[in-house]
Parts: structure tokens; sequence; C-alpha cells
């Protein structure tokens, strides 16, 4: 927290430097008459009457252009960061037994995951330096150690289950990295040629397909032409055209039920999707054919949550599972448990259903929870 504040007082300095005056940072009016009006940087279109928006969206486009935009971000992060976790989570901890507890809500997502509440620790970030950080804080009783279990690209290789995709379903039995692969495919670079850029282009618009994306939200998230978005989609689904009969097969489906279906038979209800309004009928499209994946992928670890509960009181196991997140488990283990245990939870995970792909798990251990992913 110290270490934060002292980073904040210097991005105020560098951002009072750049504007020419002190000002209060997080005050979106004050921001934006210093971004817009003061240093005259383009403004967004505004609806009348409205303030001028300061929105992480709108800071996003103009941050490439202009230092000061770039350090209000920075600011902006690592003040969430403090507020939200560095200094919240300590005053959240038991004194009775020195640990931070969390609730499970079992029917907090409509896609059947579990939500985690007071706090939520399944939101502690990871992207960035920074957030591994406040991971790093979390750390097992003396002695211990923390297994981290993760689910390797679960809802990518539900859709090569689902949609029967022969290019999806032929990567993940061979083992190939399913990002290179489509980087290869839509990109038509060779496997050997994909650079670590083009691989992570690869990996938006994989997921991106599954979230439904548009040729203008990927555009937008590559920083790349609309065009060159709307080819990249155009070449996925011509490769991957079992993925596309997936998706107009799923929503034909559910515009005529009215419900999407797990790979279990749970259902959630979308009526939107034969409203009126076009914007809500395109989110319940989009809903229709994520929820079948990330509700597939709930039930499958909380199967697996089931059976490792079960396995470890039956092996007489020291061994807690402490926390889910999401495609996750987070164990603590006696260091003399470490390999077994290991070994326990990635066959009971990997094992929890048959498909036509493998399930892969990868493991970690370490002594805090960031040296363990």
């Amino acid at each position: 927290s110290g270490m934060m504040e002292t980073e904040i007082s210097r991005l105020t300095a560098e951002i009072h430097t750049l504007a020419g005056k002190p000002f209060n940072i997080s005050s979106p009016q004050q921001l934006g008459r210093v971004l817009f009006e003061d240093l005259k940087l383009p403004a967004p279109k505004q609806s009348k009457g409205k303030a001028l928006s300061t929105a992480a969206d709108v800071l996003d486009e103009l941050a490439g252009d202009h230092e000061i935009v770039r350090k209000v971000l920075e600011y902006r992060q690592l003040s969430k960061l403090k507020g939200t976790y560095v200094d919240a989570l300590p005053a959240l901890i038991d004194p009775a037994t020195g640990r931070l507890h969390t609730s499970f809500n079992q029917a907090g997502a409509a896609t059947g995951r579990l939500s985690s509440s007071n706090p939520n620790l399944q939101n502690i970030p990871i992207r960035t330096a920074l957030g591994r950080e406040i991971r790093a804080a979390f750390v097992p009783r003396p002695g211990w150690k923390l297994l981290v279990a993760d689910y390797s690209q679960i809802e990518l290789r539900l859709l090569a289950h689902m949609s029967g995709d022969e290019v999806l379903v032929e990567a993940f039995s061979n083992g190939e990295d399913i990002h290179t692969r489509t980087a290869a495919e839509v990109m038509g670079v060779p496997p050997m040629m994909v650079t670590a850029e083009a691989r992570r282009d690869a990996k938006a618009v994989n997921f991106g397909i599954v979230y439904g994306i548009s040729g203008f939200g990927l555009a937008a998230q590559l920083g790349i032409s609309r065009g060159e978005a709307e080819k990249y989609i155009k070449n996925y689904f011509a490769r991957y055209a079992g993925v596309r009969r997936f998706i107009d097969e799923t929503i034909a489906e559910v515009r005529r039920t009215g419900v999407t279906r797990t790979l279990f038979g749970r259902e959630r209800p979308i009526p939107e999707i034969n409203g009126r309004n076009p914007s809500a009928r395109g989110f319940a499209e989009r809903t229709a054919v994520n929820s079948p994946l990330q509700g597939t992928a709930a039930d499958l670890i909380k199967l697996a949550m089931v059976r490792i509960d079960a396995a470890l009181e039956a092996g007489g196991y020291q061994t807690a599972m402490l926390l889910q997140v999401h495609d996750e488990l987070v164990f603590e283990c006696p260091p003399e448990e470490l390999d077994a245990v290991a070994g326990m939870v990635k066959r009971e995970m990997e094992g929890v259903c048959q498909l036509t792909v493998p399930l892969v798990v990868d493991i970690g251990t370490g002594d805090n929870w960031r040296d363990a992913k």
C-alpha cells in the first residue's frame, strides 16, 4: 500500500505538470475540462447537456498520442487496485482464524458459474505486474504449499466437442497450440513463422468468436482497420466451418425453444432472443452461443470438485480445497502430500467427462498464489 501511495503521488505530480495546473484527477468533470478544453484533445461525441465522457474506452483511444492520457489511465488502475484490494482486503481478515473468508454463491451467475462475494476472491487481478503482487500476498499456513490446478482453454475445447469442427478437434487431439494453429489458418502464416504478436491476435480472434465479437469490436481490440478485422473473422469461419454451423444451429434452436442447455442439460432461459430491440436481440444471440460453453465448463469443474473432495476424504489427506476461480482450483497442501494430491487432482479433473478432445489440466505449486500459477 505504501509503495502504491508513493507511485500515485508521483503520477499525480506528473499529471499536474502536464496539465499546467493542479486538479482532482478522480473527478470526471475536472479531468474532462483539462483534457478537452485546456489541452484541446479530440473530444468524444457527447449527447446534449451531458458532460464529456472520460470513460476508459474514450481514454484508451487517445492514449497512443498523448502522454497525459497514459498517465491518467495508470493513475486510475493504481487507485483501483489500492482501494479495492490492497487497502480493503486486510480489513476483512477474520481475527479468529487470521484468514480471509469469501462466500460462494451457487446461483449468483446466470451461466451457472459459482460467484464469490464479501470479498470477491475470483477477481484478484493477474494480468498486470502489480495485480500479480497482490496475489503474492495470499499464502498457505507456515510450511505448507499452495497447489493450483487450472483447466487449459476449456471453453475452446468444449467448442471443439460441441461443434465437431474437424480442424479444432484435430488440433486439440494432436496437442497443438490452438492459437498458433488459428494464426496459421486465419492469417495465412506457416506455423513455424507465427510470432508472439500474431499468436496474441489469434487468441483474441479465438475467444472473440466464442463471445460473438463484431468486426468493429475486433478492430478496436487489435488496433487494426475494421476491414482487416472482418477479413480475419471471414477467414476464421471459412477454415472452421463446423464452428459457423454450430453458432447458426445454436441460435436457431434457442429462437425456437427460448432456452440454452449445457452438455448436462442445465437450462437457462433467453427470452430476449425473439425480442424487437435489435441490440438486445444481438446480445441474446451471443449469450445463446456462449452460455452452453461457459455453463458446461462450470458443470465440469463442480463435478470435479465433488470427486476431489471425496478422494481427499477417502485418502485421509490433510490437504484442503480453498478456492475455485472459474476454471482454476486452489489447494493448500503439506509438502509430503504434494505429489500424490497433484496427481489425483489432475486425474479427477481431466477424467471428469469423456469428450471428443482431451481435457488438459495445468498444475503449479508455490509458496504463494502468484508463484503457484
